[in-house]
């Protein structure tokens, strides 16, 4: 089966992300909400993904999703059916006209093209039907499907772009709460995965704070101000390493242990609804076997 080019377009660029994290299909069916089997299908094209599944992959590749989005747009059109791609003998070709005073310019073999049913459009208006200057025009045809969504990714980046008012950093607008979905919000984030909830994509966290630790193991203090929440992001852990999330008001620390798969990579402890402000949070690293050293916290 001939993967049609939106579609397949999609799947390259997914590809290309899932190369950049470093995760093999399996890793990222434990990272994620959706199975190895499920990325298979995703990453070849076999099966559309599903939107939230883009914007995952893109939270744990650090890429903004709006340019996989608007390819997701575009690629569920067709799987949907709302949409044909157009075949090579649809492209729409300049069509010559007649220069006023020449003669007129011998017929050429006709360009087919699908058969249209229905009514017969009616006549363009004087001013369209005139030649544009250089004695050529171009007819270009979009099915109402396509058009809509064509308008619907230009329509988002342009609520995006115009979006007015004061904002502080990291503070999400009405435009970017809607295409950028989270899977949780507030207390709703108690507990989860900040990368499973896809709440750190690039441009939706702020970095309260980094610190170093022993042997170069460093914690970065994480608020999403989509998902209203905190967790700690540590990098450079050693096997049966331990990080921890304290949070004023919170009786029980959030916590995650490094494994042999975590070397070399993110992990991320679960999050905190920072309902209360980010005032007094503490993290924490407790540097594991064989070289056991003393927990040392920050903030």
């Amino acid at each position: 089966m001939t993967l049609p080019a939106e579609c397949g377009h999609l799947a390259a660029e997914l590809r290309r992300l899932r190369r950049r994290t470093g995760l093999s299909l399996v890793d990222l069916g434990r990272r994620t909400p959706y199975s190895k089997s499920s990325w298979e299908r995703y990453l070849n094209g076999k099966q559309q993904p599903p939107r939230q599944a883009v914007e995952v992959l893109c939270a744990v590749a650090r890429e903004h999703p709006g340019r996989l989005l608007a390819l997701w747009e575009l690629a569920d059109l067709v799987w949907s059916g709302r949409a044909v791609p157009a075949s090579p003998g649809t492209v729409p070709v300049p069509v010559p006209t007649s220069a006023p005073g020449a003669a007129p310019a011998a017929a050429g073999p006709a360009v087919t093209g699908p058969a249209v049913t229905g009514p017969a459009p009616a006549p363009a208006p004087a001013a369209e039907r005139a030649p544009v200057p250089g004695g050529r025009r171009r007819r270009l045809v979009l099915s109402g499907s396509v058009l809509g969504g064509v308008l619907l990714v230009l329509t988002a980046g342009l609520l995006l772009s115009r979006e007015s008012g004061p904002r502080q950093a990291g503070d999400p607008g009405p435009a970017e709460r809607m295409i950028r979905n989270p899977g949780c919000a507030g207390a709703g984030c108690a507990g989860k995965d900040p990368v499973r909830m896809g709440c750190g994509g690039a441009g939706m966290v702020t970095a309260l704070r980094t610190d170093t630790g022993p042997g170069g193991r460093q914690l970065e203090l994480r608020y999403g101000a989509l998902c209203e929440a905190v967790w700690v992001r540590a990098s450079g852990l050693r096997p049966g390493d331990r990080v921890e999330l304290i949070v004023p008001g919170v009786a029980d620390p959030q916590e995650v242990r490094a494994g042999d798969l975590d070397v070399g990579k993110y992990v991320a402890t679960p999050m905190v609804p920072a309902l209360r402000g980010t005032a007094g949070i503490r993290s924490c690293v407790t540097p594991g076997e064989p070289a056991a050293e003393a927990r040392v916290c920050f903030g």
